[in-house]
């Protein structure tokens, strides 16, 4: 499965402007080279946090590498009021809500369980289970409309999360309530292993239709196409029109995670083809055509990123080793007589390892 007719382009592969009757682009000259900064910084926190794994100073990490058009452009288009429910994957959007993304890297690297104050920067903690986000991210929503405050609230998660009975059910208690919620699906193409074939008959944008409100399939690899797509998406639910679900067609050029081996599931010619339709390259290409890239303009670019990959790696190998307790202070006001016993089991386990660094 792939691009549909309705598909929303900006951006031809080559980088030329595509004109669209619905989605324009608002951005100033600055805010356009900013684009590509933001792409170029956070490819590099990408792989700074695989680099980081690959050296055993982070226990896993999932990479967002080719999806960062689709994360830098449709976090670029939302407001500082509203808030952000995401999987497991989206440091792009970390990055662009102003998030310090060391925080991220502590949940990778086990010092702590959530990292930040969501309310920080509007901006949930990760997670983890499939698909559960897309009704935090409703329930905020109606929260925020009974409220009668105008924001909106985006629910990030994969292709596969769509299979799941959370998703489903978020949608439908969206649409009835009206709520003012983007659910925002980056179809990487794969469910870990599962190639996209196996996993639906027609495209996910057009499942929206059933439960009551617009979809849309954009080019996830189009950061223009992204940010306009989203804007209006997210202008829409603040003014009580009700949610929108935006599929951003784009693909996984990397691991699902880097437990994982992807070249026992999909072929060389397919990563091929979609790292030429690698999304840095074609907004690269754009800007020169525009006359708005220079190499001051890229010099720039990849210092940021050097100084924030550095920065990052300073501070995960700087960080420091969680209290034991930490698995368990905030768990319970009153600890269960269970989970005491186990407490003290551990401490006693724990213990002899500190008696045989002594000896």
């Amino acid at each position: 499965m792939d691009q549909t007719d309705e598909q929303v382009r900006l951006l031809a592969e080559d980088g030329t402007l595509i004109e669209h009757q619905t989605y324009k682009i608002d951005l100033s000259d600055d805010e356009l080279r900013d684009l590509y900064r933001k792409l170029v910084v956070v490819r590099r926190i990408d792989t700074e946090g695989t680099n980081l794994q690959r050296q055993g100073q982070l226990g896993i990490w999932a990479p967002c590498l080719g999806q960062e058009a689709a994360q830098v452009g449709s976090a670029a288009a939302l407001g500082p009021d509203d808030f952000v429910f995401p999987s497991y994957r989206e440091h792009g959007v970390a990055y662009v809500r102003g998030m310090d993304v060391v925080r991220v890297l502590q949940l990778y690297r086990g010092t702590s369980l959530s990292g930040w104050d969501p309310k920080e920067r509007n901006f949930a903690c990760y997670s983890i289970p499939i698909g559960t986000q897309a009704l935090h991210a409703v329930g905020y929503a109606i929260g925020a409309k009974w409220d009668g405050a105008e924001l909106c609230a985006v629910a990030y998660f994969g292709d596969g999360a769509t299979s799941e009975g959370d998703t489903n059910e978020a949608f439908n208690f969206a649409a009835v309530n009206s709520a003012p919620v983007v659910f925002f699906c980056q179809n990487n193409q794969w469910a870990i292993s599962v190639p996209l074939a196996k996993q639906m008959a027609a495209p996910v944008y057009r499942r929206a239709a059933g439960f009551g409100f617009p979809g849309v399939q954009v080019d996830g690899n189009d950061v223009l196409a992204v940010y306009a797509v989203t804007k209006a998406a997210a202008g829409r639910a603040r003014d009580g029109s009700g949610p929108t679900l935006i599929e951003a067609l784009t693909y996984r050029l990397g691991a699902h995670t880097t437990t994982d081996d992807p070249t026992r599931y999909r072929t060389k010619d397919e990563l091929d083809m979609w790292t030429a339709r690698e999304p840095i390259g074609r907004y690269r290409s754009f800007l020169e055509k525009a006359g708005l890239w220079s190499e001051e303009v890229e010099r720039r670019a990849q210092e940021d990123a050097d100084a924030t990959a550095a920065r990052i790696r300073r501070a995960v190998e700087e960080m420091p080793r969680p209290a034991l307790s930490d698995m368990v202070d905030h768990v319970y006001a009153e600890p269960p007589a269970t989970l005491l016993r186990q407490w003290r089991r551990l401490e006693e386990f724990e213990a002899q390892f500190a008696g045989g660094e002594e000896g």
